[in-house]
């Protein structure tokens, strides 16, 4: 069985999703700590945000590896049935 060609790994994408799960979390956790300063309560701003944005960051990762791998089977089955079809005919 031969191996389907496969893409090389884009490694600015991945760059850029991790930052913009470290930056995003950093942000959140900055804008906690501003209003329990103001507030003058002192940690449960910065963890609830810190919880929404861990949470609100791993939703958006899950559902953006299942777009992709749902594009990727639909790339795989099309490409299975070329192969069937070229099989047939040769």
């Amino acid at each position: 069985m031969k191996l389907l060609p496969r893409k090389p790994i884009d490694a600015d994408d991945n760059i850029g999703r991790g930052m913009d799960l470290a930056l995003v979390t950093l942000v959140f956790l900055g804008i906690g700590y501003v209003l329990d300063r103001w507030l003058g309560t002192r940690p449960l701003f910065m963890i609830t945000l810190f919880l929404l944005a861990a949470v609100g960051q791993f939703v958006k990762l899950w559902f953006g590896y299942e777009a992709k791998m749902k594009l990727l089977e639909a790339e795989r089955a099309e490409m299975s049935q070329v192969r069937a079809s070229q099989d047939q005919r040769g």
